[in-house]
């Protein structure tokens, strides 16, 4: 019997007929990185494949690498296997990764949503034989309200801060979710201030994305300038000295988990809203069902339970252990290698 066209091992998702891996955790020679996080970007490999608007990203957070960037759609071949990068939707430059040999096909999600967020290249099905796919919110109750009303409410929440006088201060994490959130944000209410890893960011995304104006926070920056405008900065940054000087102020974040009772009173934060750059339950199971996968395996999230509910619907679902961490990873850690 033929091992599987991909495989689970202590360094990552393995095609052996290829020698390729795709975001792997442990340092090897060929790695094929689905997007710019810190769990699924790492440092030590010694040829990085990606799509290129994420060269800029990883090379930002990396160093000086070897790197090399593919199109959408664009089809690369290493030993017979074909291997080709369609647009996940998750954050910019994140992508599926097709994988096609001998007429089997595998699609690997990595984080992916089907939302369109106005920065993302939007989500595209690919039809495929086996999907291995997140399930960072694979629950019945995560269901995403649309992002014109989330981002209504958050202009909303500033404005009223605005007109008592109180800075708001809005977290997010530093790729993605800060970029979605300032690409949507109503700077006809007052100028946007950022924190020093946004910013650095931002910057990296400008000339690919057209983003609003924003002020970096400096040790110059008066506390009476920022007064009833917004800031936005990652969640490492709450509690801090930094955001202390700010006072009289409001927090916010924006993050899936806030969907959850208690996770706002957790975090200590005034304002939750319910926005994520993953799918929310009915996303991961329309994916799923567009792909016309008959075996679907199950990496982070809430993985037991996700398939043992597709087993349910007639899938072939399993699960496989990995060191991907979603948006616990992308709210804690990633900001912290900006600093």
């Amino acid at each position: 019997m033929n091992p599987p066209l991909l495989q689970f091992n202590n360094k990552g998702i393995y095609c052996a007929q290829a020698d390729v891996y795709i975001d792997p955790w442990r340092p090897v020679k060929n790695a094929i990185i689905t997007h710019g996080h810190a769990d699924h970007s790492r440092w030590g490999h010694q040829n990085y494949i990606t799509h290129h608007t994420n060269i800029p990203i990883i090379k930002h957070r990396l160093g000086a690498i070897h790197v090399t960037g593919k199109n959408w759609n664009e089809t690369f071949t290493v030993n017979n296997v074909k291997f080709s990068l369609h647009p996940a939707g998750h954050i910019i430059g994140s992508a599926q990764v097709r994988v096609e040999y001998k007429g089997e096909v595998w699609v690997f999600t990595g984080d992916y949503k089907t939302e369109e967020d106005g920065i993302a290249v939007p989500y595209e099905v690919v039809k495929c034989h086996t999907f291995i796919t997140e399930c960072t919110f694979g629950l019945p109750v995560f269901k995403w309200a649309p992002q014109a009303e989330v981002m209504h409410s958050i202009n909303q929440w500033w404005n009223e801060n605005k007109a008592e006088g109180k800075t708001s201060i809005l977290f997010g994490y530093s790729l993605g979710k800060a970029q979605r959130l300032l690409k949507h944000l109503d700077t006809n209410i007052g100028k946007i201030y950022t924190h020093g890893a946004i910013e650095n960011m931002n910057n990296v995304i400008r000339p690919m994305v057209a983003l609003p104006e924003t002020t970096l926070i400096t040790r110059d920056t008066n506390k009476e300038d920022i007064s009833g405008n917004l800031v936005l900065a990652p969640p490492s940054a709450h509690g801090t000295t930094w955001i202390r000087k700010m006072a009289p102020f409001v927090t916010g974040t924006a993050s899936g988990w806030m969907a959850f009772r208690g996770a706002r009173r957790r975090r200590a934060i005034d304002k939750g809203f319910v926005l994520s750059d993953h799918c929310d339950w009915d996303g991961l199971l329309s994916s799923i069902k567009a792909t016309g996968a008959e075996k679907i395996i199950c990496t982070h999230g809430y993985t037991d339970i996700f398939s043992k509910y597709l087993r349910e619907l007639g899938y072939d679902a399993r699960t496989e252990m990995t060191q991907y961490e979603g948006e616990n990873a992308e709210m804690n850690k990633e900001e912290d290698l900006e600093k």
